[in-house]
């Protein structure tokens, strides 16, 4: 083990706080090993790569455990893989890619590790048909607050299963996972891309046409208003079949499964915030403009999945401030209100550099996971800006009228009263965290300022 002293944030760099940060191994996480972590009574949590966008992973005064990477088993008869929680999705796509799998569920960036992903049951484009991660996991080892590590399924220990899956790390250190995996024929995918002039427009395709589409995205335009109030970018798609790429006379058809995501250079430190409402209203009508107003074609993995990996530290495009991610969802036939919402959030002048619309299929199971049937919208809004707190209070109020919730991963702004409104099963989860924790070994930020702990 090697531990420091360090500062942490999330992903969105506000309220950093500074805690003993432990890198270590599952082999070294022992009973006695993890008695030596806890004696302050801060207690601790694990971390990955820091892509929570709020306080999730991080732990003022106490500790944070932050797992090597570990292993990548693929069962290729099975159509498995058991990995390390401390392998991030870019490890295990590199090595997946090339030959024929896919993860099940991927979200925005790949720079999430399996433990995260777990722990936050992340979701895709692909929610509407395919759910979150949660519901592709065969087995979790975990190691719990007694200091045991322990192969969990769904069959043998249901309770600690469901709280585990969206429970933000707070059952246990998650230290390896097995998942289903997906066969792929190649590493690029066919997409069709759509301009719609307005929010009422975009809901409509997107209810008479997702089913036709393992992939749904649609990018929102949140400063457009009027007639405008709402217009997107609507892309959906799958993965391409070699058939796919012959009849486009692709070179990919040479090296199908070729995978090399690359990244731009990334953005300096000190780069003051960028995103100005101005520089959004810009950027807003350049991104419409561009779009097709009709177009199939054939795009990369990282083009169509992950196209902000390809900036190095995009956080830092909001200056020293940081942002807030802000992300919720409201049940389908709440579509009055998610229309109230954009509207509110166009007249309030907090300029949204990136918003993007997506429609939920089934819950997975877990106690504290986000996605349930509805639709979900998340919103980019730089921090500390005048007005802000009080934008971020009426959605608030608006998403919990319309009977929607909020994403913990996302967090970095809500209070207790409004995540217990959101998740109707958050007394049970507790009974069972208390049940596997009762000293409270496991904690972060996040969990003592919404009061899960």
């Amino acid at each position: 083990m090697r531990a420091q002293l360090t500062e942490l944030s999330g992903w969105g760099r506000t309220s950093p706080t500074v805690a003993t940060l432990i890198d270590t191994s599952p082999a070294e996480l022992t009973a006695a090993g993890l008695r030596s972590l806890s004696p302050d009574g801060r207690g601790v949590i694990a971390r990955g790569l820091g892509r929570a966008y709020g306080d999730a992973a991080q732990n003022g005064g106490g500790k944070v455990v932050r797992l090597a990477p570990g292993p990548i088993l693929l069962d290729e008869q099975a159509g498995t893989v058991t990995v390390g929680a401390g392998v991030s999705l870019d490890e295990l796509l590199r090595h997946l890619v090339p030959r024929g799998w896919f993860v099940p569920v991927s979200p925005g960036t790949r720079f999430v590790t399996i433990g995260g992903a777990v722990a936050s049951d992340i979701h895709g484009k692909n929610h509407h048909l395919d759910g979150s991660f949660g519901s592709h996991l065969d087995e979790l080892t975990m190691l719990l607050a007694d200091g045991s590590q322990r192969a969990i399924t769904a069959e043998s220990e249901p309770d600690l299963w469901w709280a585990t899956i969206g429970g933000m790390g707070l059952t246990g250190i998650i230290l390896d996972a097995t998942i289903r995996l997906l066969r792929i024929e190649s590493s690029l995918c066919v997409v069709d891309t759509e301009r719609v002039a307005n929010l009422d427009a975009l809901i409509e395709r997107m209810e008479s046409g997702d089913h036709r589409y393992r992939y749904s995205v649609a990018w929102v335009d949140l400063v457009a208003s009027g007639n405008s109030l709402g217009r997107s970018v609507l892309t959906r798609g799958d993965h391409a079949t070699i058939s796919e790429l012959e009849a486009e006379g692709h070179k990919a058809v040479r090296d199908p499964l070729g995978f090399d995501p690359g990244k731009l250079a990334g953005v300096p430190p000190g780069t003051p915030n960028t995103l100005s409402r101005l520089a959004v209203r810009a950027f807003n009508e350049l991104w419409y403009r561009k779009a097709p107003k009709d177009h199939r074609g054939l795009e990369t993995i990282t083009g169509f999945f992950h196209p902000l990996d390809m900036v190095g530290d995009w956080n830092r495009l909001y200056g020293s401030n940081g942002f807030l991610q802000y992300q919720f969802v409201v049940p389908f036939q709440a579509v009055d209100m998610l229309r109230a919402i954009v509207e509110r959030v166009v007249a309030s002048g907090h300029a949204s550099f990136l918003a993007v619309l997506k429609r939920f299929g089934p819950e997975s199971g877990g106690l504290l996971s986000f996605p349930t049937p509805g639709w979900t919208l998340t919103l980019d809004l730089p921090a500390g800006a005048a007005g802000l707190g009080a934008l971020l209070a009426d959605l608030d109020a608006m998403v919990l009228d319309a009977g929607g919730r909020h994403y913990l991963a996302k967090d970095a702004s809500t209070t207790p009263e409004v995540i217990r409104a959101g998740y109707p099963r958050l007394d049970e989860w507790m009974k069972i965290r208390n049940r596997v924790d009762p000293e409270g070994l496991w904690v972060s930020d996040q969990a003592r300022r919404l009061a899960l702990v």
